[in-house]
């Protein structure tokens, strides 16, 4: 009887020993798991933001539409501005601008639209040589192009191909989830009409294969401090120059 009642004691405490053990390991293993996962979620929503950010650079409005975002990104170009040369202080002091320089490189490209040349680097270096006005402006070593570069290669820079950037709207660790994309483009302040963009990934998608307590814990206890529960770039309740809430 006292060695039935020994070993009884014996797994009893062996028992409570390891649900302390559990419980204190529970909430750091969630945790560790946590701080593990979301650096990739954060990536993703980053890369988001710098799509959306140029559609609306370019359509003057933001869409919540993943399938628009995907064809711009993929079939998109970005114009910009190539720059060689600037003006001296002498040169602005007398009044040259930028606009004056490049129209004066225009009217000088019209003279000699009859001419051959191999390419624009050889049209420039004839001008510079030849071209009366710009010698007497002192332009020669001025060059301003508009240049257009596919999207994915001016956002990303080989980051992404046509395949690969599809993935970047499914939530890492969330068994395919989306992003939730939300905009507001009618809000208004005193600045006038200002377009709002939000990319989210609540806690549930991303860490719902962890401690089911720990997680509804995390999300009870973000709620009430009036945080959103998960990551989240941008707001569509007002302007906050679309930051992260981790930033």
């Amino acid at each position: 009887m006292k060695t039935t009642i020994r070993i009884l004691l014996t797994i009893a405490v062996c028992l409570l020993v390891y649900l302390c053990v559990w419980s204190v390991y529970t909430p750091i293993r969630f945790e560790q798991k946590r701080e593990a996962r979301e650096p990739q979620v954060i990536a993703k929503l980053v890369d988001i933001r710098t799509i959306a950010v140029e559609y609306r650079a370019q359509h003057g409005r933001y869409t919540n539409s993943i399938d628009s975002l995907l064809l711009f990104v993929k079939q998109g170009a970005k114009k910009e501005v190539h720059k060689e040369g600037a003006l001296t202080d002498k040169q602005l002091e007398a009044g040259m601008t930028e606009h004056k320089a490049v129209n004066i490189i225009k009217k000088a490209k019209g003279r000699v639209k009859k001419m051959e040349f191999a390419d624009d680097d050889e049209l420039y270096a004839y001008l510079w040589a030849n071209d009366a006005e710009i010698k007497k402006q002192g332009l020669q070593g001025f060059r301003r192009d508009t240049i257009s570069t596919p999207l994915l290669e001016a956002l990303f820079k080989g980051k992404f191909d046509e395949n690969s950037i599809d993935d970047i709207f499914v939530i890492p660790f969330s068994d395919g989830q989306k992003f939730q994309l939300a905009v507001n483009n009618e809000y208004t302040n005193k600045n006038g009409v200002v377009p709002l963009f939000q990319a989210s990934a609540p806690f549930s998608s991303y860490l719902d294969d962890l401690d089911k307590q720990e997680l509804a814990n995390l999300t009870d206890k973000e709620e009430k401090l009036g945080h959103y529960p998960g990551l989240r770039v941008g707001s569509i309740d007002e302007p906050n120059n679309n930051a992260g809430n981790w930033e």
